[in-house]
């Protein structure tokens, strides 16, 4: 198969419009090419293409920074004498001055197909700047490695954040070509938008599922995406950020894998599956021990548990992770009814708000754990409208 950059780096036809505009790219570390060229390198090798500029998303255009919620700064690119541009540094969102230095901004960022991931909102960002100052947006465009699958709540009314681009559930099921297209469709924007869509997507086809194992090399997007098994977990492992419990960073699984040194994993697991075993299908649980070597619990022996989905094992259509976090959630609050689990600090900038909050893009998944009453058959009723009415919205805006 072949992705976006691949095809307008092969096919001069797609840059022809190109011609005499001058060209800035969005992009990070896992912008790269089928042969593991950085998209920086092979567009400023075409001839016929005029690049004066670049931009990079949370962790930075070469993905230098580590943690969450640590600035990149502005610098000049040395070997392409252009300036790049930090989008989470100083702003969020492209400036005038930013934008006054290209004609067309080509993104090409390898998402995670999760709301939570921060390139979703910068995508909107960018097209929302592009639209007030008649700039072009050209996504090249790269699979959802966790495929069409939708799950979790939709972001409610008055929770936008950075990690809360638009009313979406947590897994979307979208490339971020159509997301694109489904920005520019519900905020009514007036842009000039262009796709350069991948070719022989399969994303229901194994063993990858959205993400061609067999053609592909991974490169993390961000520091901690480090697999594909990390991606396919992470709609649910990333509300542990807004947990004291550990989300394993700091080793080398980090978010296919929680814990903490005070939680009993084998009970939790064992209450897990007697409460609601119709959501731990498609995958292997797994009861771990980790020591973290930085963030939550650094040098603690944390008991934890690990979500497998690699093998045979893996049932793409049944695998739900965030229910499956969520469950976890429920059984440690149900087991320990006193421990602190929400951790209270601004999370991407939000003061004000609980960070499992900002997270869920409301309150309603907390409100469930913390109800002894609330079973999962009533998360089940919150949540299914959603997913459903997602399913049909998203129809308009499918290219694959």
């Amino acid at each position: 198969m072949k992705f976006g950059i691949d095809r307008i780096v092969a096919e001069p036809v797609l840059r022809a419009p190109l011609a005499g505009r001058r060209v800035a790219l969005l992009a990070h570390p896992a912008s790269v090419t089928v042969d593991l060229m950085h998209s920086l390198d092979a567009l400023a090798a075409c001839s016929d293409m005029k690049i004066t500029a670049a931009f990079g998303p949370q962790h930075g255009l070469r993905g230098d920074k580590q943690d969450n919620m640590i600035e990149s700064p502005n610098f000049n690119d040395s070997v392409h004498n252009i300036p790049v541009f930090s989008l989470y540094g100083e702003v969020r969102k492209p400036t005038d001055e930013m934008m006054g230095t290209c004609d067309v901004i080509l993104v090409d960022l390898q998402d995670l197909g999760c709301r939570i991931y921060t390139f979703t909102t910068t995508l909107r960002y960018v097209l929302e700047a592009a639209a007030k100052v008649h700039k072009a947006v050209w996504v090249l465009d790269r699979p959802n490695p966790i495929g069409r699958p939708v799950e979790g709540l939709m972001l409610r009314a008055g929770w936008q954040s950075f990690v809360g681009a638009g009313p979406l559930p947590i897994r979307y099921g979208l490339t971020l070509g159509e997301l694109g297209s489904w920005f520019i469709r519900t905020l009514k924007l007036d842009v000039e938008y262009r796709v350069i869509e991948m070719q022989g997507w399969q994303p229901d086809a194994a063993p990858g599922f959205g993400w061609p194992l067999d053609e592909r090399t991974w490169v993390n997007p961000s520091p901690n995406a480090s697999n594909l098994w990390m991606a396919r977990a992470y709609a649910g492992t990333v509300m542990v950020e807004g947990t004291t419990l550990s989300e394993g960073r700091g080793t080398t699984r980090p978010l296919e894998l929680f814990g903490a040194p005070d939680i009993d994993a084998r009970t939790v697991m064992k209450e897990m599956i007697s409460l609601a075993p119709q959501w731990l299908r498609g995958c292997c649980l797994r009861n771990c021990w980790f020591e973290p070597t930085f963030h939550k619990h650094v040098g603690k022996l944390c008991n934890g548990i690990q979500i497998h989905t690699e093998g045979h094992s893996y049932d793409h259509q049944a695998f739900k992770p965030w229910r499956i976090q969520a469950l976890a959630f429920k059984v440690i609050r149900r087991l320990y009814a006193d421990y602190s689990l929400w951790r209270d600090f601004p999370y991407e900038y939000e003061d004000g708000k609980l960070a499992i909050d900002v997270i869920n893009g409301g309150p309603l998944l907390r409100e469930w754990v913390d109800d002894p009453l609330a079973t999962p058959q009533d998360l089940d009723v919150l949540t299914r409208p959603d997913e459903e009415a997602w399913l049909s919205e998203r129809q308009e805006v499918l290219r694959y």
